[in-house]
């Protein structure tokens, strides 16, 4: 199973672990989150990213989440994406980690995907000609 780690500014990771565990009823297992506070040294993060990266893997491989690209949350993911067993996502939304969960008996680079498709596709306009189906 695809280990999942939320690596974003606080407390933005947690709140994510409370929605998924509300949309699920439970919390999924080899999902875990690291909330970066500000000023934070960059090294202490990039360590705690390598060691979860390390508990959270199975052989399947982690996808880590962060939340923007180019702040120190993402830039602390650059070093895990050196191997073949880490893929790393900027700009999280809840669609897109339900579907990586949703998929994450699959390949890495198939929850990676499902993952992009859902944060794409969760993003609509809502306004009144926009009908939900029943």
């Amino acid at each position: 199973m695809v280990g999942i780690l939320l690596l974003t500014h606080s407390p933005l990771g947690q709140a994510f672990i409370t929605a998924v565990s509300h949309v699920f009823r439970q919390m999924p297992e080899r999902f875990e989150a690291i909330d970066v506070i500000a000023d934070q040294n960059t090294a202490e993060v990039q360590l705690m990213a390598k060691q979860a990266v390390e508990r959270l893997n199975d052989g399947s491989g982690v996808l880590v989440i962060t939340d923007v690209m180019g702040g120190t949350p993402s830039n602390c993911t650059l070093p895990l994406c050196s191997g073949t067993q880490t893929q790393v996502i900027a700009g999280i939304s809840l669609p897109m980690l339900l579907r990586a969960l949703t998929y994450r008996e699959d390949t890495l680079d198939v929850v990676t995907e499902m993952a992009l498709a859902g944060g794409q596709g969760g993003a609509v306009r809502v306004d009144n000609r926009v009908r939900v189906a029943q």
